[in-house]
């Protein structure tokens, strides 16, 4: 059946940060549609899974600083729906001790006054049973760190939105952006228009900028989530108060490797890479490179000497990177939020995330963004500072 109408604002992508803008907008009264083009839910982008990590730890200040706002936005959503969405369990940080990265981590923590926790080899083990931590690693704990929920977080936002008046419609491509003072949007269901358009699509944001002649620099990745046994049932179990934990950097790699207690899956630790291999979002299952199943693996068997050395589940996330210039050079991880000047008069605002638990925040800026509104934010680390076009490039 063939739909039209009219909204205030459209936002393009049913993931965390695009419910979470629908939601921010939906609570100034603006008229919103929040597309989707998977029947939700779904396990095809970036926002799906049981559990994600919440935390202050951060090796640049910004992040750090955004969190705190973070925090008490997941809990007003918690009193406004009633329902748990975050339990705390401390996140410990470990890695090489002199190295920036893990330094980074530590200083930023202790400049912002955040409650920590420095553990040294001797009293390691007392307070991380069945952790080893290598030769010259350094180890703290973020303690107000934990575990978000993010399916039931995901459910929540958009239930919310929908309390407000919101529109949902799932199962609906896009297939067109047409953009002018007010932008039309085409799916393969109908046709909507509005004032204002949010674009928060991750892995499918340039397939969709593509209408406008607009391209930026992202490079989609597929990630590898594994899940561990535990030899002794309960050994890292969240109810044991097993901490979340993140490695800067070790033996296997360069890269970060992170991990949450045993939850969703009893029994089960849920460890990955913070890194995957390049991807087409539509095509994504044809990627079947595992190479960092054998990192997290050799990592398993130095450190985690309570765990099966293979995993015992594998799923999947993607990751939408920014490219800073060079383009070709590794990616950096950032939050993108930016106006985009070539859309004619319309609005389009991208949005592509590393991190569920920025949520809230993202979709309050992008909220304040569509409506001309001062950023509460400064936006300054995350201005997208080259893009291509079809016909032009800016710098």
């Amino acid at each position: 059946m063939s739909a039209e109408g009219e909204y205030d604002c459209i936002v393009i992508g049913a993931g965390v940060q695009g419910s979470f803008t629908a939601y921010q907008l939906a609570k100034k009264n603006q008229k919103t549609l929040l597309l989707e083009q998977f029947l939700l839910p779904h396990s095809r982008g970036s926002s799906h899974g049981q559990t994600r990590i919440i935390r202050k730890a951060y090796d640049q200040d910004f992040y750090t600083h955004m969190m705190e706002e973070c925090y008490e936005l997941w809990a007003q959503l918690e009193r406004e729906a009633g329902v748990k969405l975050y339990r705390q369990t401390g996140l410990l940080v470990m890695g090489p001790e002199n190295s920036e990265s893990y330094q980074l981590f530590k200083v930023t923590l202790q400049k912002n006054k955040t409650p920590m926790v420095v553990l040294t080899h001797d009293n390691f083990s007392q307070h991380i049973p069945n952790v080893k931590l290598a030769p010259g690693d350094g180890a703290f704990v973020d303690i107000s760190a934990g575990v978000l929920y993010a399916d039931r977080a995901l459910r929540t936002v958009q239930g919310q939105f929908q309390k407000l008046g919101g529109v949902i419609r799932d199962k609906e491509t896009v297939t067109n952006i047409k953009p002018g003072p007010v932008v039309t949007v085409s799916t393969s269901a109908g046709v909507y228009r509005a004032k204002s358009l949010v674009i928060t699509a991750g892995p499918w944001t340039n397939k969709l900028l593509a209408h406008t002649g607009l391209q930026l620099p992202l490079e989609v990745v597929k990630i590898n989530v594994c899940y561990w046994k535990e030899k002794a049932p309960g050994s890292y179990s969240v109810k044991r108060r097993f901490p979340c934990f993140l490695l800067t950097e070790g033996e296997e790699s360069k890269e970060h490797i992170y991990g949450l207690p045993s939850n969703e899956y009893p029994g089960l630790v849920k460890i990955c890479y913070h890194m995957g291999s390049e991807t087409d979002p539509d095509q994504r299952d044809k990627q079947t490179d595992k190479s960092d199943i054998e990192i997290l693996g050799q990592f398993v068997t130095r450190c985690f000497p309570g765990l099966v050395p293979e995993p015992a589940v594998v799923e999947s996330c993607m990751y939408t990177w920014s490219l800073r210039r060079p383009l070709k050079q590794p990616p950096i991880v950032h939050i993108m939020n930016d106006y985009q000047p070539y859309l004619s008069q319309s609005e389009a605002r991208t949005n592509c995330g590393h991190g569920f638990k920025f949520g809230p925040v993202i979709g309050k800026l992008l909220c304040e963004l569509s409506l001309g509104e001062m950023p509460s934010n400064d936006l300054s680390p995350f201005r997208i500072r080259r893009f291509h076009t079809k016909t032009k490039s800016a710098l």
